[in-house]
């Protein structure tokens, strides 16, 4: 039976309900980057743990967002997205990796890559479908599954290199296997997939009913001359996946939450079905904006090069300290090993780098279900320089 408790001040809105409360996500509490997030801004600590620029965005992008608003453009957008967007999306894949897909049928734009994700996931995954998800893992694959009934199955990418364990994975796949979700350049540990295993995953899927959910957010942000293997490279692979990216890791506005998604018209079609009920469409101005955007590959072709440096200088600047620096390929990222100097638990000693040190990091513990401690922390170096240099004199005195 439903029961309402009233406070004696008799007014409905201090009502609560008094019934059988079960979350579908038992167990899973609040997300990592706003417990440090919170302890930073608590203990007004130097903020490298939640993945975000301290710099201004392009004034440009800002001032076309603010002409498509006077121009009018505050209405809802095509369910899909803008066409033009679309368009200029379909554009760059082919410029970029050679492949075509129809702006009309096989690209949707997002309210940011997670709500890509939930979605994919959600118009694709049944009851009792496995999933097979490689920790250190994002934080939201998981809980996506979960919710629609989907059981996960884990591996783990080798440490510290981070690669794919190609002799583990094929032992997982069942006659129930749905989907298989990759994630490079790979956030949280700045790893990449390679040729060799795009290949490899290629022949593993092969004749099967598999499908791939492949995180590409990073795809411009890989350093060394390295290049992003995207499964848009790939045609067997790219007719079973969802691809998904983002405009606000690409133009460091992370706060505009705008993604997108590329896939066969089959899984479109089945991803919109969704799509509709979710969100149903995006902002509308931000989209003209970025579309107009799109039209210069000089806003995001030279994207590997600016993190590269903000990666060096980070890394030359501790290279003295007692932290293991684990390389990183791609993303703005940098895991860095602390187990010459303690051997707490990450997220223990997270904290205190928080509340002693006054710098905040995330401990890559999070990003496994088990909380598989490496002694690893993930710092961002998304940042100014002046903000890297003094996260660099802290990390140096420790």
């Amino acid at each position: 039976m439903i029961k309402f408790v009233q406070t004696e001040r008799h007014n409905s809105r201090d009502m609560h309900y008094e019934g059988n409360i079960q979350s579908k996500l038992q167990g899973v509490g609040t997300s990592i980057f706003a417990v440090m997030g919170q302890a930073a801004n608590q203990h007004q600590a130097l903020n490298l743990s939640q993945g975000f620029p301290d710099f201004d965005i392009s004034g440009e992008l800002i001032t076309r967002v603010n002409h498509y608003m006077k121009k009018g453009f505050n209405q809802y957008a095509p369910m899909p997205g803008v066409s033009r967007l679309r368009e200029n999306i379909a554009k760059k894949c082919k410029k970029i990796y050679g492949i075509s897909y129809d702006a009309e049928k096989e690209i949707n734009i997002t309210a940011g890559a997670t709500q890509a994700i939930y979605t994919a996931i959600t118009a694709m995954v049944h009851k009792d479908d496995e999933v097979i998800v490689f920790e250190p893992a994002y934080d939201s694959y998981v809980p996506s599954v979960k919710l629609n009934g989907g059981t996960v199955k884990y591996t783990q990418l080798t440490f510290p290199e981070y690669r794919i364990d190609w002799e583990q994975l094929p032992r997982l796949i069942s006659n129930r296997t749905r989907m298989i979700i990759i994630n490079s350049p790979h956030n949280p540990t700045g790893s990449i997939l390679q040729k060799e295993d795009m290949e490899r995953l290629e022949q593993l899927v092969k004749n099967t009913n598999i499908l791939i959910l492949s995180d590409e957010v990073y795809e411009h942000f890989v350093f060394d001359k390295m290049r992003h293997e995207s499964i848009c490279f790939y045609p067997e692979l790219a007719q079973r996946s969802f691809v998904i990216g983002s405009f606000g890791k690409t133009y460091h506005a992370t706060g505009w939450k705008m993604g997108y998604v590329l896939a066969p018209e089959n899984l479109t079609a089945a991803f919109r079905k969704v799509h509709q009920f979710v969100v149903f469409t995006c902002n509308t101005p931000i989209q003209h904006a970025i579309a107009d955007f799109l039209e210069d590959e000089k806003s995001y072709v030279n994207l590997g090069e600016f993190y590269q440096e903000k990666r060096n200088y980070f890394v030359s600047r501790i290279e003295n300290s007692r932290f293991r620096i684990i390389p990183s390929y791609g993303t703005y990222f940098q895991a860095l090993g602390y187990s010459n100097i303690t051997d707490e638990y990450d997220f223990d000693y997270a904290m205190r780098l928080i509340k002693e040190q006054g710098i905040a990091a995330i401990p890559l513990s999070s990003f496994y279900h088990k909380k598989t401690d490496h002694k690893t922390l993930r710092f961002c170096f998304a940042k100014k320089k002046g903000t890297l240099k003094q996260a660099a004199e802290i990390l140096c005195k420790i």
